[in-house]
């Protein structure tokens, strides 16, 4: 718990001070007067004022920020005609200062992105395992061990980066071109990928039969006086046979096993470069579902292919920036499926799932922990540019208007949708934090 909280509020924290510092730099860039900094809201814990007068607070609920200018709801008296107040800006400049915050968070995720792609990522290779039967990966003539190495002529190396590429497009039916390395020869197979109504509910990949394959399995441990123990299987042994199945990977070994209780059940190994043939008879075992299944005593595991993934300076920032465009077009139009009843709003997640996948990504790592936080910033990014009154985005709003009709909205529609705002933040707000207490409690 402890770490999930300290990996939260560290998220938050980089986040929030890059999100604030943009409408800060902008603003300084502007001549505007800065008079406090704060992370977090409520009672200010702890202050210190620079020599240009701007107070660094850090207060006490830390689930946001701001940057409080010199403006109209100032208390110096004559905020509205200096110069140096938020107001008095030509509102070209005003527009900018709002929207460097969620600039600011979209320029962190291309960094983050880059940063991944500069120093290198272990991923799983894009090795296909055995489509299931009538997917359309199986009528495409796909089978396991084919090694996909573009998509629509655009390559790729890693696994994750088959999937991405094939969330990208539309969820509707569509043909995809993938280029395979089947056995050592290049070919090009068309898969035809079935709709998908709500990816959020659906794996796409697994619908269309394309699953990941898995590894050899092999031996790790053996029981002492178990079946497997007695039969001669030592740690380190590779299945490469069982039964009359070739190759099989760790679930359908598992499988084979299983339901073998009490028959006898074949098997090959790879021990030191040799082939081992032997034959053992799985112990029965039952269940408390009442079941009985085959067992051995042993423990299989297995390494899945690895790749290293990694580009140089100039290459990663042009895919940092591309995979950033690309992260925040995909939630948009995940938005719109949401607004339309195509995709579930309980897709919505709130504080805790985010500090939930905050201390799941720093134990896995710091590589997955950074691309979490540029998962969240473009995220942050994002709500923050949605034309919705009480963001940035529907301050952003306001000032279109101002520019196309000369003026800015009246004070009478500044407030009802500033009330309108309020009540669409609080709704959603309350969606999450329901959401996050369901997935906790189901």
């Amino acid at each position: 718990m402890i770490y999930t909280l300290i990996s939260f509020f560290l998220a938050l924290g980089i986040l929030i001070t890059f999100h604030e510092l943009g409408h800060y730099w902008v603003a300084k860039w502007c001549g505007v007067k800065i008079l406090r900094f704060s992370l977090g809201f409520g009672r200010v814990l702890i202050k210190r004022t620079d020599r240009n007068g701007t107070e660094w607070a850090l207060s006490a609920i830390p689930l946001g920020g701001y940057v409080k200018m010199l403006d109209e709801n100032s208390v110096e008296p004559g905020a509205l005609i200096r110069k140096d107040s938020f107001q008095a800006q030509s509102v070209a400049r005003r527009f900018a200062i709002v929207a460097a915050g969620p600039v600011f968070n979209l320029l962190l995720a291309v960094f983050f992105y880059a940063l991944l792609n500069l120093v290198g990522t272990q991923e799983p290779a894009a090795i296909l395992g055995t489509p299931t039967a009538q997917s359309a990966a199986a009528k495409a003539g796909f089978v396991s061990g084919d090694r996909i190495t573009a998509v629509n002529d655009q390559p790729i190396e890693s696994w994750s980066q088959l999937r991405w590429e094939l969330l990208q497009s539309d969820t509707e039916a569509r043909t995809v071109e993938l280029t395979v390395d089947h056995l050592g020869s290049t070919l090009t197979r068309q898969i035809q990928l079935p709709r998908v109504q709500d990816p959020s509910k659906e794996d796409p990949l697994r619908s269309a039969g394309l699953t990941l394959g898995a590894s050899t399995p092999k031996i790790r441990s053996v029981v002492t006086d178990s079946v497997g123990a007695q039969a001669g299987l030592l740690a380190g042994d590779v299945i490469t046979r069982i039964g009359n199945i070739g190759n099989p990977d760790i679930s359908i070994s598992i499988a084979t096993i299983q339901q073998h209780p009490d028959q006898a059940l074949s098997f090959q190994l790879e021990r030191g470069g040799k082939l081992i043939d032997l034959t053992l008879t799985p112990a029965a075992f039952k269940l408390d579902s009442g079941q009985t299944v085959g067992r051995i005593g042993v423990q299989l595991g297995g390494d899945v292919p690895m790749v290293n993934i990694s580009y140089g300076l100039f290459e990663s920032l042009q895919r940092g920036l591309t995979r950033t465009v690309e992260t925040a077009w995909f939630s948009l139009k995940m938005m719109g499926k949401m607004v339309v009843g195509e995709v579930s709003w309980k897709n919505i997640s709130g504080p805790v799932t985010i500090a939930d996948y905050a201390g799941q990504s720093a134990r896995i790592g710091w590589t997955a922990y950074i691309s979490f936080l540029a998962l969240v910033s473009v995220s942050l990014g994002v709500l923050n540019l949605l034309p919705i009154p009480m963001l940035d985005g529907g301050h952003l709003l306001y000032y279109l208007i101002e520019i196309v009709r000369g003026r800015p909205p009246s004070p009478r529609w500044a407030e009802l949708g500033q009330r309108v705002g309020i009540s669409l933040l609080a709704g959603l707000m309350a969606l999450a934090l329901f959401n996050d207490l369901m997935r906790i409690f189901t």
